[in-house]
């Protein structure tokens, strides 16, 4: 099966909505840093959090807020498969207790301590916040520069079918 296949998912949800900004005239360039702005949005550990906060950060630096929010959504099952090893990998970078993933645990704290849960978690999740930020600073220009080059790629198909197309 050929993922690019034209009645595949990737091709109608991915590749096609990329083309139409191509022939909208958006640039290869601004187009790769708003897709790594969104891929790396999307998977940060405050869920619920990445609609909002990709279309703020797409405003703020002029981004293509189609193309975050493309990049924001297709990273959706990322987010919720790594919230959980942000979270750990945050009690051990900032040395606080380990996460109670046992559901007894749970309960127990929720009934004995829920005051003290709270707090907890927020704290797992300020470090876990953390801890993407740092992934977010570094991995965004990597991902912009490896797609710059492929989006240019896809533009060249683009007039070149189009200039087939006027012909």
């Amino acid at each position: 099966m050929n993922i690019f296949a034209k009645d595949g998912w990737l091709y109608r949800r991915v590749m096609m909505p990329l083309v139409d900004l191509l022939r909208m005239g958006a640039s290869p360039q601004r187009l790769a840093w708003s897709i790594a702005v969104g891929l790396m949005i999307g998977i940060n550990p405050l869920l619920g959090s990445t609609t909002i906060l990709c279309l703020a950060v797409a405003l703020l630096f002029r981004l293509n807020v189609a193309a975050s929010q493309l990049g924001n959504h297709i990273v959706y099952p990322l987010e919720l498969l790594l919230f959980v090893p942000f979270l750990h990998l945050g009690t051990r970078v900032f040395h606080t207790a380990p996460l109670p993933l046992s559901r007894s645990a749970i309960v127990e704290a929720v009934h004995q301590h829920p005051v003290e849960l709270i707090r907890r978690l927020w704290l797992w999740e300020w470090h876990a916040m953390v801890l993407w930020a740092v992934l977010f600073i570094v991995m965004v220009p990597v991902i912009a520069l490896t797609l710059t080059p492929l989006l240019r790629l896809m533009m060249e198909r683009v007039k070149r079918r189009q200039d087939t197309i006027a012909s």
